[in-house]
Protein backbone atom coordinates (compact mmCIF):
# COMPACT_ATOMS: atom_id res chain seq x y z
CA UNK A 1 0.00 0.00 0.00
CA UNK A 2 1.54 3.15 -1.07
CA UNK A 3 0.50 6.70 -1.38
CA UNK A 4 2.32 9.74 -3.04
CA UNK A 5 0.16 12.80 -1.46
CA UNK A 6 -1.56 13.72 1.89
CA UNK A 7 -4.49 13.77 0.18
CA UNK A 8 -4.53 10.78 -1.28
CA UNK A 9 -4.22 9.19 1.63
CA UNK A 10 -6.57 10.92 3.41
CA UNK A 11 -9.20 10.00 1.17
CA UNK A 12 -8.25 5.96 0.74
CA UNK A 13 -7.53 5.73 4.46
CA UNK A 14 -10.38 6.12 6.98
CA UNK A 15 -9.57 8.85 9.21
CA UNK A 16 -11.68 11.12 11.90
CA UNK A 17 -12.28 14.22 10.41
CA UNK A 18 -14.14 17.48 12.00
CA UNK A 19 -15.76 20.46 9.56
CA UNK A 20 -12.54 22.71 9.33
CA UNK A 21 -10.10 20.04 9.95
CA UNK A 22 -6.85 22.45 10.54
CA UNK A 23 -2.85 21.46 10.27
CA UNK A 24 -0.55 21.04 12.92
CA UNK A 25 2.46 20.51 10.38
CA UNK A 26 4.37 17.80 11.63
CA UNK A 27 8.02 18.47 10.80
CA UNK A 28 9.53 16.17 8.76
CA UNK A 29 7.17 13.44 8.64
CA UNK A 30 7.48 11.52 5.74
CA UNK A 31 11.43 11.11 7.65
CA UNK A 32 13.18 12.41 4.31
CA UNK A 33 15.48 14.68 5.64
CA UNK A 34 18.25 13.80 7.99
CA UNK A 35 21.38 14.42 9.68
CA UNK A 36 23.18 11.18 9.41
CA UNK A 37 21.33 9.25 11.61
CA UNK A 38 18.72 11.81 12.90
CA UNK A 39 15.82 12.67 11.23
CA UNK A 40 15.62 16.28 11.26
CA UNK A 41 12.74 17.87 13.83
CA UNK A 42 12.50 14.40 15.94
CA UNK A 43 14.35 13.85 19.19
CA UNK A 44 14.81 10.68 20.47
CA UNK A 45 14.46 10.32 24.12
CA UNK A 46 14.95 7.13 25.45
CA UNK A 47 18.63 5.64 24.93
CA UNK A 48 16.51 2.07 24.27
CA UNK A 49 16.10 2.77 20.94
CA UNK A 50 18.36 3.37 17.47
CA UNK A 51 17.39 5.15 14.74
CA UNK A 52 18.55 5.18 11.09
CA UNK A 53 17.10 5.51 7.39
CA UNK A 54 15.80 3.38 5.15
CA UNK A 55 15.33 3.05 2.18
CA UNK A 56 14.33 -0.38 1.29
CA UNK A 57 11.22 -0.79 3.58
CA UNK A 58 8.86 2.49 2.76
CA UNK A 59 5.52 3.42 2.54
CA UNK A 60 5.49 6.71 1.02
CA UNK A 61 8.16 8.77 -0.88
CA UNK A 62 12.11 7.88 -0.68
CA UNK A 63 12.60 7.13 2.76
CA UNK A 64 11.53 5.98 6.40
CA UNK A 65 12.51 5.52 10.07
CA UNK A 66 13.94 2.25 11.05
CA UNK A 67 13.51 1.85 14.72
CA UNK A 68 15.78 -0.75 16.44
CA UNK A 69 14.66 -1.26 19.80
CA UNK A 70 17.50 -2.76 22.13
CA UNK A 71 15.67 -2.63 25.50
CA UNK A 72 12.57 -3.57 27.33
CA UNK A 73 13.05 -1.07 29.92
CA UNK A 74 12.33 2.27 28.54
CA UNK A 75 10.88 4.72 30.54
CA UNK A 76 9.95 8.11 27.70
CA UNK A 77 8.49 8.46 24.25
CA UNK A 78 10.80 7.83 22.18
CA UNK A 79 10.57 9.84 19.10
CA UNK A 80 9.00 13.12 19.52
CA UNK A 81 8.71 16.89 18.63
CA UNK A 82 6.06 19.91 19.33
CA UNK A 83 3.78 21.19 17.21
CA UNK A 84 1.22 24.33 17.73
CA UNK A 85 -2.31 23.85 17.92
CA UNK A 86 -5.53 26.11 18.45
CA UNK A 87 -8.28 25.83 20.67
CA UNK A 88 -11.18 24.37 19.56
CA UNK A 89 -9.61 22.81 15.66
CA UNK A 90 -9.66 19.57 15.34
CA UNK A 91 -6.51 17.74 14.03
CA UNK A 92 -5.97 14.31 12.84
CA UNK A 93 -2.60 12.75 13.38
CA UNK A 94 -1.92 9.44 12.40
CA UNK A 95 1.10 7.48 11.46
CA UNK A 96 2.00 4.15 9.52
CA UNK A 97 4.26 1.46 11.34
CA UNK A 98 5.66 -1.41 9.88
CA UNK A 99 6.38 -4.72 12.51
CA UNK A 100 8.75 -7.19 11.71
CA UNK A 101 8.71 -9.84 14.35
CA UNK A 102 5.76 -8.85 16.66
CA UNK A 103 7.25 -8.31 19.87
CA UNK A 104 7.63 -4.55 20.30
CA UNK A 105 4.23 -3.00 19.83
CA UNK A 106 3.84 1.56 18.71
CA UNK A 107 1.75 3.32 20.61
CA UNK A 108 0.89 6.93 19.30
CA UNK A 109 1.21 10.17 21.06
CA UNK A 110 -0.57 13.14 20.74
CA UNK A 111 -0.82 15.10 24.26
CA UNK A 112 -0.93 12.03 25.83
CA UNK A 113 -0.74 8.11 24.98
CA UNK A 114 -3.28 7.40 22.82
CA UNK A 115 -4.22 4.19 20.28
CA UNK A 116 -1.87 1.23 19.72
CA UNK A 117 -0.71 -0.52 16.56
CA UNK A 118 -1.62 -4.18 16.18
CA UNK A 119 2.08 -5.88 16.76
CA UNK A 120 0.89 -9.43 14.98
CA UNK A 121 0.27 -7.68 11.75
CA UNK A 122 4.02 -7.86 10.68
CA UNK A 123 5.47 -8.02 7.41
CA UNK A 124 2.76 -4.55 6.29
CA UNK A 125 2.07 -1.26 6.61
CA UNK A 126 -0.62 -0.20 8.92
CA UNK A 127 -2.12 2.95 10.49
CA UNK A 128 -2.43 4.42 13.83
CA UNK A 129 -4.37 7.52 14.43
CA UNK A 130 -6.14 9.90 16.87
CA UNK A 131 -8.31 13.28 16.60
CA UNK A 132 -7.76 15.99 18.58
CA UNK A 133 -9.41 18.93 19.36
CA UNK A 134 -7.45 21.15 22.06
CA UNK A 135 -9.23 23.54 24.63
CA UNK A 136 -7.01 26.07 24.61
CA UNK A 137 -3.95 27.66 22.66
CA UNK A 138 -0.78 25.92 23.25
CA UNK A 139 2.13 23.52 21.86
CA UNK A 140 2.03 20.12 22.57
CA UNK A 141 4.07 16.97 22.13
CA UNK A 142 3.59 14.24 19.53
CA UNK A 143 5.09 11.38 18.61
CA UNK A 144 5.64 7.33 19.34
CA UNK A 145 6.66 5.25 22.14
CA UNK A 146 7.81 1.38 21.64
CA UNK A 147 6.70 -1.63 24.07
CA UNK A 148 7.93 -4.66 24.57
CA UNK A 149 5.79 -7.65 24.18
CA UNK A 150 6.09 -11.38 25.14
CA UNK A 151 8.55 -12.90 23.13
CA UNK A 152 10.83 -10.05 22.67
CA UNK A 153 14.62 -10.98 22.53
CA UNK A 154 16.17 -7.81 22.89
CA UNK A 155 16.49 -6.53 19.34
CA UNK A 156 13.56 -6.11 16.92
CA UNK A 157 13.42 -3.15 14.19
CA UNK A 158 9.99 -1.43 13.44
CA UNK A 159 9.90 1.09 10.61
CA UNK A 160 7.60 4.58 10.54
CA UNK A 161 6.46 6.40 7.46
CA UNK A 162 4.29 9.18 6.88
CA UNK A 163 3.50 10.84 10.20
CA UNK A 164 0.62 13.09 9.48
CA UNK A 165 -0.35 16.14 9.04
CA UNK A 166 2.73 17.20 7.89
CA UNK A 167 4.82 19.76 6.25
CA UNK A 168 5.15 18.20 2.89
CA UNK A 169 1.18 18.10 1.71
CA UNK A 170 -2.30 19.47 2.24
CA UNK A 171 -5.31 18.28 4.10
CA UNK A 172 -9.02 18.48 3.05
CA UNK A 173 -11.78 18.70 5.35
CA UNK A 174 -14.72 17.48 3.17
CA UNK A 175 -15.45 13.66 3.36
CA UNK A 176 -16.21 12.55 -0.71
CA UNK A 177 -16.72 8.87 0.96
CA UNK A 178 -18.85 7.89 3.58
CA UNK A 179 -19.71 10.12 6.26
CA UNK A 180 -20.45 8.43 9.67
CA UNK A 181 -21.05 9.39 13.49
CA UNK A 182 -20.25 7.82 16.13
CA UNK A 183 -21.97 8.55 19.28
CA UNK A 184 -20.83 7.59 23.03
CA UNK A 185 -22.29 8.43 26.26
CA UNK A 186 -20.12 7.37 29.09
CA UNK A 187 -21.04 6.07 32.04
CA UNK A 188 -19.99 7.17 35.75
CA UNK A 189 -16.55 5.61 34.82
CA UNK A 190 -15.68 7.61 31.27
CA UNK A 191 -11.98 7.47 31.04
CA UNK A 192 -12.34 3.64 31.13
CA UNK A 193 -14.11 3.87 27.50
CA UNK A 194 -12.31 3.67 24.26
CA UNK A 195 -12.65 2.53 20.51
CA UNK A 196 -11.34 1.57 17.03
CA UNK A 197 -11.93 1.33 13.95
CA UNK A 198 -10.20 -1.70 12.00
CA UNK A 199 -9.90 -2.17 8.53
CA UNK A 200 -9.80 -5.04 6.64
CA UNK A 201 -6.64 -5.91 7.15
CA UNK A 202 -6.84 -5.21 10.73
CA UNK A 203 -4.94 -2.09 10.82
CA UNK A 204 -6.47 0.69 13.02
CA UNK A 205 -7.66 3.57 11.01
CA UNK A 206 -9.57 6.05 13.49
CA UNK A 207 -9.51 5.65 17.35
CA UNK A 208 -10.51 7.86 20.14
CA UNK A 209 -10.10 7.33 24.46
CA UNK A 210 -10.55 10.91 24.88
CA UNK A 211 -8.16 13.83 25.51
CA UNK A 212 -5.77 14.09 28.73
CA UNK A 213 -7.25 11.53 31.45
CA UNK A 214 -9.77 10.20 29.25
CA UNK A 215 -13.31 10.69 27.76
CA UNK A 216 -15.09 12.39 30.91
CA UNK A 217 -18.11 10.74 32.46
CA UNK A 218 -21.85 11.23 32.00
CA UNK A 219 -21.07 13.11 28.66
CA UNK A 220 -22.27 12.73 25.14
CA UNK A 221 -19.45 12.73 22.59
CA UNK A 222 -20.14 12.92 18.64
CA UNK A 223 -17.25 11.76 16.52
CA UNK A 224 -17.15 12.27 12.54
CA UNK A 225 -15.29 9.66 10.36
CA UNK A 226 -14.86 9.22 6.87
CA UNK A 227 -14.83 5.86 5.56
CA UNK A 228 -14.05 4.72 2.04
CA UNK A 229 -15.46 1.45 0.25
CA UNK A 230 -14.43 -1.79 2.45
CA UNK A 231 -15.15 -3.47 5.09
CA UNK A 232 -14.72 -2.07 9.11
CA UNK A 233 -14.84 -3.33 12.27
CA UNK A 234 -16.26 -1.19 15.31
CA UNK A 235 -14.07 -2.40 18.94
CA UNK A 236 -15.86 -0.64 22.11
CA UNK A 237 -13.79 -1.31 24.91
CA UNK A 238 -13.99 -0.85 28.51
CA UNK A 239 -11.03 -0.86 30.54
CA UNK A 240 -12.19 -2.38 33.95
CA UNK A 241 -14.34 -4.62 31.90
CA UNK A 242 -18.18 -3.81 33.14
CA UNK A 243 -18.88 -2.49 29.73
CA UNK A 244 -20.81 1.04 29.69
CA UNK A 245 -24.28 -0.11 30.90
CA UNK A 246 -25.81 -0.89 33.78
CA UNK A 247 -23.97 -1.55 36.77
CA UNK A 248 -22.65 2.18 37.21
CA UNK A 249 -24.40 4.16 34.88
CA UNK A 250 -26.41 4.07 31.87
CA UNK A 251 -23.88 4.80 29.03
CA UNK A 252 -24.16 3.48 25.42
CA UNK A 253 -22.86 4.22 21.83
CA UNK A 254 -24.23 4.14 18.16
CA UNK A 255 -22.33 4.13 14.70
CA UNK A 256 -24.81 5.72 12.27
CA UNK A 257 -24.71 6.36 8.60
CA UNK A 258 -27.62 9.13 8.35
CA UNK A 259 -30.78 6.98 9.21
CA UNK A 260 -29.04 3.37 9.25
CA UNK A 261 -27.68 2.38 12.02
CA UNK A 262 -24.58 0.17 11.65
CA UNK A 263 -23.68 -0.59 15.16
CA UNK A 264 -24.56 -0.41 19.03
CA UNK A 265 -24.65 -1.57 22.29
CA UNK A 266 -24.42 -0.73 26.34
CA UNK A 267 -24.25 -3.95 28.11
CA UNK A 268 -20.92 -6.08 27.80
CA UNK A 269 -17.75 -6.85 29.52
CA UNK A 270 -14.29 -5.81 27.94
CA UNK A 271 -15.16 -5.50 24.22
CA UNK A 272 -17.82 -4.95 21.49
CA UNK A 273 -17.30 -5.12 18.44
CA UNK A 274 -18.95 -5.34 15.56
CA UNK A 275 -18.38 -5.62 11.42
CA UNK A 276 -19.90 -3.55 8.82
CA UNK A 277 -19.79 -3.08 4.90
CA UNK A 278 -19.40 0.12 3.37
CA UNK A 279 -19.93 0.50 -0.47
CA UNK A 280 -18.55 -2.24 -2.99
CA UNK A 281 -16.00 -4.28 -0.48
CA UNK A 282 -15.92 -6.64 -3.25
CA UNK A 283 -13.00 -6.82 -5.79
CA UNK A 284 -9.12 -7.85 -5.07
CA UNK A 285 -8.42 -11.51 -3.49
CA UNK A 286 -12.13 -12.58 -2.78
CA UNK A 287 -13.28 -16.20 -1.55
CA UNK A 288 -17.25 -16.55 -0.93
CA UNK A 289 -19.64 -13.91 0.45
CA UNK A 290 -18.39 -10.36 1.80
CA UNK A 291 -14.50 -11.21 2.03
CA UNK A 292 -11.96 -8.84 4.09
CA UNK A 293 -8.71 -10.07 2.48
CA UNK A 294 -5.87 -7.98 2.54
CA UNK A 295 -4.36 -7.11 -0.76
CA UNK A 296 -2.03 -9.38 -1.68
CA UNK A 297 -2.15 -12.08 1.01
CA UNK A 298 -2.32 -15.12 -1.56
CA UNK A 299 -0.79 -13.29 -4.56
CA UNK A 300 2.02 -15.67 -3.83
CA UNK A 301 -0.53 -18.91 -4.69
CA UNK A 302 -1.07 -17.76 -7.69
CA UNK A 303 -1.02 -20.71 -10.58
CA UNK A 304 -0.05 -23.71 -7.39
CA UNK A 305 -2.63 -26.23 -7.44
CA UNK A 306 -2.43 -29.44 -5.29
CA UNK A 307 0.14 -30.33 -2.09
CA UNK A 308 2.39 -27.18 -4.14
CA UNK A 309 -0.46 -24.72 -3.10
CA UNK A 310 -1.16 -26.34 -0.14
CA UNK A 311 2.95 -25.89 1.24
CA UNK A 312 2.83 -22.43 -0.09
CA UNK A 313 -0.09 -21.51 1.86
CA UNK A 314 1.66 -23.02 4.96
CA UNK A 315 4.52 -20.58 4.53
CA UNK A 316 1.78 -17.76 4.17
CA UNK A 317 0.11 -18.41 7.58
CA UNK A 318 3.13 -20.35 9.47
CA UNK A 319 4.86 -18.27 12.08
CA UNK A 320 1.63 -16.69 13.65
CA UNK A 321 1.93 -14.52 17.03
CA UNK A 322 0.61 -17.03 19.36
CA UNK A 323 -1.14 -14.77 22.31
CA UNK A 324 -1.41 -17.68 24.72
CA UNK A 325 -4.13 -20.10 26.32
CA UNK A 326 -5.68 -18.00 28.81
CA UNK A 327 -5.73 -14.66 26.29
CA UNK A 328 -8.37 -16.89 24.41
CA UNK A 329 -11.16 -15.98 26.94
CA UNK A 330 -10.75 -12.53 25.63
CA UNK A 331 -11.07 -13.67 21.79
CA UNK A 332 -14.53 -14.94 22.94
CA UNK A 333 -15.34 -11.81 24.81
CA UNK A 334 -14.72 -9.80 21.60
CA UNK A 335 -15.31 -11.82 18.88
CA UNK A 336 -18.02 -14.86 19.91
CA UNK A 337 -20.53 -13.31 20.31
CA UNK A 338 -24.18 -14.54 18.94
CA UNK A 339 -24.90 -11.99 16.08
CA UNK A 340 -26.71 -14.01 13.77
CA UNK A 341 -29.25 -15.76 15.35
CA UNK A 342 -30.74 -14.58 18.26
CA UNK A 343 -28.16 -11.96 18.01
CA UNK A 344 -28.31 -10.88 21.66
CA UNK A 345 -24.79 -10.45 22.09
CA UNK A 346 -24.49 -13.95 24.34
CA UNK A 347 -21.49 -16.51 23.30
CA UNK A 348 -22.25 -18.45 20.25
CA UNK A 349 -21.77 -21.97 21.49
CA UNK A 350 -21.95 -24.10 18.16
CA UNK A 351 -22.62 -27.17 20.18
CA UNK A 352 -26.18 -25.69 21.80
CA UNK A 353 -26.82 -22.75 19.59
CA UNK A 354 -30.42 -23.67 17.91
CA UNK A 355 -30.43 -21.87 14.56
CA UNK A 356 -34.18 -22.50 14.08
CA UNK A 357 -35.17 -22.03 17.72
CA UNK A 358 -34.63 -19.91 20.58
CA UNK A 359 -31.42 -21.70 22.70
CA UNK A 360 -31.99 -23.85 25.70
CA UNK A 361 -29.42 -21.64 27.94
CA UNK A 362 -27.35 -18.38 26.94
CA UNK A 363 -24.36 -17.59 28.10
CA UNK A 364 -22.98 -14.49 29.47
CA UNK A 365 -19.20 -13.53 28.51
CA UNK A 366 -16.55 -13.96 30.72
CA UNK A 367 -19.40 -14.23 33.94
CA UNK A 368 -20.18 -17.72 32.82
CA UNK A 369 -16.67 -18.91 31.98
CA UNK A 370 -15.86 -22.38 32.91
CA UNK A 371 -15.44 -23.25 36.03
CA UNK A 372 -16.73 -26.65 37.22
CA UNK A 373 -19.59 -27.93 35.46
CA UNK A 374 -22.18 -31.07 36.05
CA UNK A 375 -24.62 -30.69 33.43
CA UNK A 376 -25.45 -28.63 30.11
CA UNK A 377 -25.71 -24.74 30.97
CA UNK A 378 -23.49 -24.76 33.62
CA UNK A 379 -20.99 -22.86 31.85
CA UNK A 380 -18.63 -22.13 28.55
CA UNK A 381 -15.27 -23.38 28.14
CA UNK A 382 -12.25 -23.55 25.36
CA UNK A 383 -12.99 -26.29 23.33
CA UNK A 384 -10.43 -27.75 20.82
CA UNK A 385 -12.42 -29.23 18.01
CA UNK A 386 -8.86 -30.70 16.88
CA UNK A 387 -8.06 -32.49 20.01
CA UNK A 388 -5.25 -31.05 21.85
CA UNK A 389 -4.05 -34.66 22.99
CA UNK A 390 -3.38 -35.42 18.76
CA UNK A 391 -0.66 -32.72 19.23
CA UNK A 392 0.52 -33.95 22.50
CA UNK A 393 -1.10 -31.74 25.34
CA UNK A 394 -0.42 -28.33 25.51
CA UNK A 395 2.15 -27.31 23.38
CA UNK A 396 2.22 -24.13 21.32
CA UNK A 397 1.20 -22.62 19.41
CA UNK A 398 -1.01 -25.83 19.05
CA UNK A 399 -2.71 -25.34 22.37
CA UNK A 400 -4.10 -21.69 21.69
CA UNK A 401 -4.52 -21.43 17.78
CA UNK A 402 -8.12 -19.64 17.82
CA UNK A 403 -8.79 -20.97 14.42
CA UNK A 404 -9.77 -24.16 15.93
CA UNK A 405 -10.76 -23.25 19.58
CA UNK A 406 -14.35 -22.22 20.44
CA UNK A 407 -16.81 -21.70 23.07
CA UNK A 408 -18.96 -24.23 23.92
CA UNK A 409 -20.61 -25.64 26.82
CA UNK A 410 -18.50 -27.51 28.97
CA UNK A 411 -20.58 -30.44 29.57
CA UNK A 412 -20.95 -30.94 25.89
CA UNK A 413 -17.31 -30.43 25.08
CA UNK A 414 -16.64 -33.29 27.66
CA UNK A 415 -19.07 -35.85 25.98
CA UNK A 416 -17.07 -34.89 22.96
CA UNK A 417 -13.53 -35.92 24.51
CA UNK A 418 -11.17 -36.68 22.00
CA UNK A 419 -13.33 -39.07 19.64
CA UNK A 420 -13.28 -37.62 15.70
CA UNK A 421 -16.14 -36.14 14.08
CA UNK A 422 -17.99 -38.10 12.32
CA UNK A 423 -21.71 -39.00 11.35
CA UNK A 424 -23.53 -40.80 14.49
CA UNK A 425 -25.63 -44.21 13.60
CA UNK A 426 -26.59 -44.57 17.11
CA UNK A 427 -26.20 -41.87 19.61
CA UNK A 428 -25.48 -42.49 23.36
CA UNK A 429 -25.53 -38.76 23.74
CA UNK A 430 -27.34 -35.70 22.11
CA UNK A 431 -26.73 -31.75 23.56
CA UNK A 432 -30.13 -29.60 23.55
CA UNK A 433 -29.32 -28.45 19.65
CA UNK A 434 -28.73 -32.06 18.79
CA UNK A 435 -25.14 -32.13 18.59
CA UNK A 436 -24.54 -36.13 19.37
CA UNK A 437 -21.92 -38.74 20.72
CA UNK A 438 -22.63 -42.35 19.40
CA UNK A 439 -21.10 -44.89 16.85
CA UNK A 440 -20.03 -44.35 13.84
CA UNK A 441 -22.72 -44.73 10.35
CA UNK A 442 -21.20 -47.21 8.24
CA UNK A 443 -21.99 -44.77 5.28
CA UNK A 444 -18.54 -42.88 6.12
CA UNK A 445 -16.31 -46.25 6.32
CA UNK A 446 -15.17 -45.70 9.33
CA UNK A 447 -16.32 -47.69 13.19
CA UNK A 448 -15.75 -46.64 16.08
CA UNK A 449 -17.34 -44.12 18.51
CA UNK A 450 -17.35 -40.31 17.04
CA UNK A 451 -18.99 -36.71 17.70
CA UNK A 452 -21.34 -35.18 15.30
CA UNK A 453 -21.95 -31.28 15.56
CA UNK A 454 -25.09 -30.05 13.61
CA UNK A 455 -25.29 -29.42 9.98
CA UNK A 456 -24.95 -25.55 10.37
CA UNK A 457 -21.39 -25.57 11.40
CA UNK A 458 -19.92 -28.92 9.93
CA UNK A 459 -18.32 -26.74 7.27
CA UNK A 460 -16.84 -24.10 10.00
CA UNK A 461 -15.14 -27.38 11.53
CA UNK A 462 -14.24 -28.87 8.30
CA UNK A 463 -12.60 -25.83 7.12
CA UNK A 464 -10.67 -26.09 10.74
CA UNK A 465 -9.43 -28.97 10.10
CA UNK A 466 -7.90 -28.06 6.70
CA UNK A 467 -6.27 -24.90 8.42
CA UNK A 468 -4.73 -27.61 10.76
CA UNK A 469 -3.88 -29.79 8.28
CA UNK A 470 -1.83 -26.66 6.65
CA UNK A 471 -1.04 -24.54 9.57
CA UNK A 472 1.12 -27.82 11.15
CA UNK A 473 2.53 -29.57 7.78
CA UNK A 474 6.05 -29.24 9.43
CA UNK A 475 4.79 -31.19 12.33
CA UNK A 476 1.59 -32.97 11.52
CA UNK A 477 3.17 -36.19 10.31
CA UNK A 478 4.45 -37.08 13.17
CA UNK A 479 1.22 -36.98 15.40
CA UNK A 480 -0.86 -40.18 14.29
CA UNK A 481 0.42 -42.11 17.26
CA UNK A 482 -0.46 -39.83 19.76
CA UNK A 483 -3.71 -41.56 20.59
CA UNK A 484 -6.09 -43.86 19.46
CA UNK A 485 -8.23 -41.54 17.87
CA UNK A 486 -5.70 -39.48 16.17
CA UNK A 487 -4.49 -42.53 14.55
CA UNK A 488 -7.70 -43.16 13.69
CA UNK A 489 -7.55 -39.87 11.81
CA UNK A 490 -4.64 -38.90 10.40
CA UNK A 491 -2.33 -40.91 7.82
CA UNK A 492 1.11 -40.17 8.90
CA UNK A 493 1.92 -37.42 5.62
CA UNK A 494 2.28 -33.87 5.74
CA UNK A 495 0.47 -33.66 2.33
CA UNK A 496 -3.09 -35.21 2.50
CA UNK A 497 -2.64 -35.26 6.30
CA UNK A 498 -6.23 -37.37 7.04
CA UNK A 499 -7.07 -40.60 6.01
CA UNK A 500 -9.50 -41.18 2.87
CA UNK A 501 -12.62 -41.51 5.07
CA UNK A 502 -11.78 -38.11 6.96
CA UNK A 503 -11.14 -36.40 3.62
CA UNK A 504 -14.11 -37.75 2.10
CA UNK A 505 -16.44 -36.74 5.03
CA UNK A 506 -14.82 -33.26 5.34
CA UNK A 507 -15.08 -32.47 2.13
CA UNK A 508 -18.89 -33.30 1.98
CA UNK A 509 -18.93 -31.01 4.73
CA UNK A 510 -17.37 -27.80 3.57
CA UNK A 511 -19.45 -28.54 0.16
CA UNK A 512 -22.76 -28.90 1.92
CA UNK A 513 -22.27 -26.27 4.69
CA UNK A 514 -20.47 -23.08 2.35
CA UNK A 515 -18.18 -20.44 4.43
CA UNK A 516 -21.08 -18.12 5.93
CA UNK A 517 -20.52 -14.47 7.32
CA UNK A 518 -19.80 -15.57 10.61
CA UNK A 519 -17.02 -17.45 9.61
CA UNK A 520 -15.64 -14.75 7.85
CA UNK A 521 -16.54 -12.26 10.71
CA UNK A 522 -14.57 -14.92 13.23
CA UNK A 523 -11.87 -15.48 10.34
CA UNK A 524 -10.99 -11.49 10.61
CA UNK A 525 -11.19 -11.16 14.33
CA UNK A 526 -8.16 -14.16 14.53
CA UNK A 527 -6.63 -12.26 12.09
CA UNK A 528 -6.45 -9.50 14.19
CA UNK A 529 -6.01 -11.22 17.41
CA UNK A 530 -2.68 -13.62 16.32
CA UNK A 531 -2.03 -12.41 12.63
CA UNK A 532 -3.02 -15.13 10.56
CA UNK A 533 -6.12 -16.17 8.27
CA UNK A 534 -7.35 -19.38 7.60
CA UNK A 535 -7.38 -19.48 3.68
CA UNK A 536 -9.99 -22.24 3.10
CA UNK A 537 -12.46 -19.01 4.34
CA UNK A 538 -10.82 -17.13 2.12
CA UNK A 539 -11.03 -18.97 -0.81
CA UNK A 540 -13.21 -21.93 -0.20
CA UNK A 541 -11.95 -23.33 -3.73
CA UNK A 542 -8.98 -24.24 -1.97
CA UNK A 543 -10.11 -27.15 -0.75
CA UNK A 544 -11.07 -28.93 -4.04
CA UNK A 545 -7.29 -27.62 -5.68
CA UNK A 546 -5.85 -29.65 -2.97
CA UNK A 547 -7.88 -32.48 -1.66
Amino acid sequence: MSHGTYKNKLLSTALLIAATPTMANVANGGFEQWTGNTPDAWTTIDSGINVSRSTSIVNNANSAAAINVTTGSQSNTDLLQQVSVEAGKTYDFSVDVYHTEGSIRARLYVDGYQGYSNQAQTNQWQTISHSYTPSSNKTINVGLRFYDMSGFDGNETVYVDNFLPNTDGGASGSCNDHSLTLTLNTDNYGSETSWVVNNSQGSSVASGSGSGSGYASNTQYIEQLCLTDGAYTLVISDSYGDGMCCNVGNGNYALTQGSTTLASGASFNNTDSTTFELGDSSGGDTGGGTNPTPTGYYITTQGLSGYALKTELYNIIKNHSSQGYSAIWNFYDSSARDKYFENDNSILDMYSEKPNGSDSYTYTAVSDQCGTYNSEADCYNREHSFPKSWFGGTNEPMNSDVHHIYATDGYVNSKRSNYPFGEVASASFTSTNGSKVGSAASSINYSGTVFEPIDEFKGDFARAYFYMATRYENVIDSWQNNTTASNAVLNGTSNQVFENWVVAMLLNWHNADPVSQMELDRNQAAYEFQGNRNPYIDHPEFVEMIW
